[in-house]
């Protein structure tokens, strides 16, 4: 059951300018939700929604016994999440973008990452709300499902490895690669990757940024593999990598 709670707006928002709305972008918060909230509603940075987690002491001892969403900007409205940020050749996605923040408290200790698992009662919630809003915006592809990394690969880690991708798209939200198709590009590519070139166009035809160096390249394969391939995300482009973006690109763009 989707429960949607208004009582904490925002102060930090602004027009849309008559951007339509194309993306959702996923987020987690890094801290516990008492200073998810405050951040996002005073902090000079802002989401549409807000997710708890439902496991956390600290929202039931705000009084919350069921687990329920925090709108804190009307989805017309411009909420400050994404920041710099591109995807298929547009940048500065907060005009188009509704922006959903999820309680995790993910950690950086100096470059390395703790990812916590999301609790499935979590998960539950977030696929009744994207469904929610998937359905009032149509036009909303499965492509432009996101995370915050997907579309800021050089800043973000966020939503992290632990978000299950797949299991959002088994109930019918965002994209996810034929498992044949990615077996036939596998074979091919332990032969030989494409050149570094061509990796590149597949990689922007998809949706990412261009990579401007070594760092940036590797940065964005460790963005990818967050979402498609949760299981190693290194940052290396090997042939299982390179499959799935070549299966993604011909289910999706037609390529």
């Amino acid at each position: 059951m989707l429960v949607i709670d208004s009582s904490f707006p925002s102060k930090d928002f602004n027009e849309r300018n008559g951007e339509p709305v194309g993306q959702v972008v996923l987020h987690y918060t890094a801290a516990p939700f008492a200073s998810s909230l405050n951040t996002l509603t005073q902090g000079g940075v802002s989401a549409h929604y807000l997710l708890p987690d439902p496991n956390e002491p600290g929202y039931h001892a705000a009084g919350y016994d069921e687990l329920r969403v925090f709108r804190l900007v009307d989805e017309g409205k411009r909420a400050w999440h994404a920041g710099v940020s591109h995807w298929e050749g547009r940048d500065n996605l907060n005009s188009r973008a509704i922006g959903i923040e999820i309680v995790n408290v993910a950690r950086d200790d100096g470059g390395v990452f703790t990812f916590p698992a999301y609790p499935e009662a979590q998960i539950e919630v977030l696929i009744a709300l994207l469904r929610d809003i998937l359905g009032r915006y149509p036009q909303i592809e499965p492509t432009n499902v996101l995370g915050h990394s997907d579309v800021a690969y050089w800043r973000k880690s966020d939503p992290g490895p632990q978000l299950p991708w797949r299991c959002l798209y088994e109930a019918g939200i965002g994209a996810w690669f034929d498992e044949a198709t990615r077996a036939m590009y596998q074979r091919r590519f332990c032969l030989g990757l494409p050149s570094e070139v061509e990796v590149e166009r597949a990689f922007q035809r998809y949706g990412y940024a261009p990579a401007k160096n070594r760092q940036m390249f590797e940065q964005r394969t460790r963005a990818f593999q967050m979402h498609f391939r949760t299981r190693d995300f290194c940052g290396f482009l090997d042939a299982e990598t390179c499959a799935i973006l070549y299966a993604l690109n011909e289910k999706y763009r037609g390529l």
